[in-house]
């Protein structure tokens, strides 16, 4: 009897061992992963904000805050907020719409439809760019149109708002699209039933349901438009204190070698980056169901 206890405690201390040590490889692979993937974000994300901020600081605060103060510098920065404010608000107003369209009815050209939203994300913005400028540029096809009317689309503001407008439009729409397809059309149907008025269904039941995911877009939408430099690079005409942006004048400091003055304002555009960043994820975190809702493929 105590040589059968003996045994079987035995034989369970030898399948102990052996599965502890088949979970060996298993927890080596997974640390080594982990390992790989943070040397990953350290060397590609981490290292440069530090040393974009250690640039901008090298010289004190002092020099720092001269940089950004800069009239040059202010026009950039005013320019961009000001790009950012007419462009998101009009992306906003079409991807709701879109995807409003989208998710809610069928109609011919829906497919169609869906690849012009991804158009600017397959196009390369510096192609959107010259698009623009062969369109409204002095030899372009509206060209004598717009100098009869004097009117100045190409190396002007209105250039680089089409340009921006262009470049950020898919990322409400796109946001919004699996997120009102994943929760179906039965609220709206059933609020309509009940005699609620178009307006009185989308404000009451759809935004309701939309507005995590739709401060999300927005937040993508924001972050793109202040950040865009290929498609504003072409039709700007990088003329100092009117048409340059953020990202133009960033680049034009540091071809001229003022690092402290480049990196200066990258900063601030590193820091708008940190905040979307931290936004976007307590968005997530807040409201999960959005993220599985995005992941998944619209019909």
């Amino acid at each position: 009897m105590a040589r059968s206890v003996i045994a079987e405690a035995e034989e369970q201390l030898r399948d102990g061992l052996e599965s502890a040590a088949a979970r060996v490889p298993g927890q080596l692979g997974r640390t080594g992963l982990l390992l790989v993937a943070l040397a990953y974000v350290g060397a590609f994300l981490v290292l440069p904000l530090l040393v974009v901020f250690v640039t901008a600081l090298s010289k004190g605060t002092g020099a720092f805050l001269e940089a950004i103060r800069e009239p040059d510098a202010v026009s950039a920065i005013l320019l961009t907020l000001t790009i950012a404010a007419v462009a998101v608000p009009l992306n906003l107003v079409f991807g709701v719409t879109a995807a409003w369209a989208i998710s809610k009815y069928d109609f011919r050209g829906k497919g169609a439809l869906i690849t012009l939203i991804d158009l600017p994300f397959a196009v390369s913005p510096v192609i959107s760019g010259l698009v623009f400028v062969l369109l409204f540029g002095a030899n372009g096809w509206f060209g004598d149109w717009l100098a009869e009317r004097d009117l100045k689309v190409i190396f002007a503001v209105p250039g680089i708002l089409l340009a921006t407008v262009f470049v950020t439009f898919p990322f409400v729409a796109r946001e919004l699209i699996p997120l009102m397809q994943a929760q179906g059309r039965e609220a709206e149907e059933t609020a309509l039933s009940l005699g609620a008025s178009g307006w009185q269904t989308f404000r009451y039941v759809t935004l309701p349901n939309i507005r995590w995911g739709l401060l999300y877009g927005v937040l993508l939408c924001n972050a793109r438009a202040m950040g865009e430099f290929g498609a504003v690079s072409v039709v700007s005409g990088h003329i100092r204190g009117m048409t340059n942006t953020m990202p133009l004048h960033i680049e034009i400091l540091y071809n001229e070698y003022d690092q402290v003055g480049a990196f200066a304002t990258a900063s601030l555009l590193a820091l708008l980056a940190l905040v979307t960043l931290i936004a976007k994820t307590a968005l997530d975190w807040r409201n999960p169901d959005n993220r599985a809702a995005r992941r998944k493929t619209p019909a």
